[in-house]
């Protein structure tokens, strides 16, 4: 994605739509009268009708080209219509709808007890936290924070075989399509899962690698955000005033649970100039991402504590702790 789709549909307005392109070109023409709004795994009207088409089709992405002339049966036109039906009238993301989410080619079940997968740290796992981390058998032990559908947890345990997660998220609901989810990529002998508010139920574990993708909306934008957004748990999205809540409480904690080498990634959303002003002094390196420079940060558990030897406090009312 992007798709592009070669000349348009041979089917007139009064025609209705039988081909998959026909289809893909009718259902795109819905959903941009309809101002959906997208995010959740596509960015624009036409991948969300191939998303949405290629499943009830069970085609797989690469097939849809090679498939563009294959006329849908009426049990998929069936499906097809209620599924676009209820994308426009329930203002519902799509993954919902389908009970999947995809992260590259993993694809994970979700539902509205999480928010859809869709973190700019799986970039950096699918690269194996390089440079960063050079060598995968050195990551024994991983934490993510604030795990939700356990996307994150799974994807750090196939990205560094030898190592055991520790999956952790407040929400008890959460924690059960996690299960779900580790169950499916038979991973629970390495990943556990575990209820707590961020490290207070991990007692003195230290890890060679920490990830979170913690809520990080502002509470400006939490009250303007769109319909498909606002079905999504919305304490898997506010982040406070400035978004940094979470991200505060993590960085203030984070040392005491890292290794001597350990390595601490976070998302952030496009919070950077805001987290540079509160913490001036932290040497924050920020990680090229597929939606900017201004998304994820990395530390390394020295560049933690030489702030703290440095007199720098994490503790401060007007930074909202």
């Amino acid at each position: 994605m992007p798709l592009k789709l070669p000349g348009r549909s041979s089917a007139g307005a009064s025609v209705p739509p039988q081909t998959l392109q026909q289809w893909l070109l009718d259902t795109q023409k819905r959903f941009r009268s309809a101002r959906l709004a997208y995010g959740h795994g596509t960015h624009n009207a036409l991948d969300e009708a191939a998303w949405l088409l290629l499943h009830v089709m069970r085609l797989p992405h690469e097939d849809l080209e090679a498939s563009l002339n294959r006329h849908l049966t009426d049990a998929e036109k069936r499906r097809a219509r209620i599924l676009i039906d209820k994308r426009i009238n329930d203002r519902l993301p799509l993954a919902y709808l389908l009970k999947e989410a995809w992260l590259g080619k993993n694809r994970f079940f979700v539902d509205r007890r999480v928010i859809v997968p869709r973190s700019y740290l799986a970039e950096s796992l699918h690269a194996g936290m390089h440079p960063w981390i050079t060598d995968s058998s050195s990551v024994k032990r991983a934490l993510d924070l604030c795990t939700g559908s356990g996307c994150l947890a799974v994807l750090m345990a196939k990205t560094f075989a030898g190592a055991r997660v520790d999956a952790v998220d407040l929400s008890a609901a959460a924690l059960a399509v996690a299960k779900r989810n580790v169950s499916t990529f038979r991973l629970s002998d390495r990943v556990r899962l575990l209820k707590s508010d961020l490290f207070e139920g991990i007692g003195q574990a230290r890890y060679d690698l920490i990830l979170s993708n913690p809520p990080y909306v502002t509470s400006r934008v939490m009250s303007s955000l769109p319909p498909e957004y606002r079905a999504e748990p919305a304490l898997a999205l506010a982040g406070g005033s400035d978004g940094l809540d979470l991200v505060r409480r993590i960085l203030q904690k984070a040392p005491g649970h890292l290794l001597a080498s350990g390595l601490l990634a976070m998302e952030i959303g496009h919070n950077r100039s805001a987290l540079e002003r509160s913490f001036p002094h932290v040497p924050f390196t920020w990680v090229a991402t597929s939606g900017g420079e201004d998304c994820v940060f990395v530390l390394r558990r020295e560049e933690l504590q030489s702030l703290e030897k440095d007199g720098q406090r994490f503790h401060s009312k007007d930074r909202g702790i």
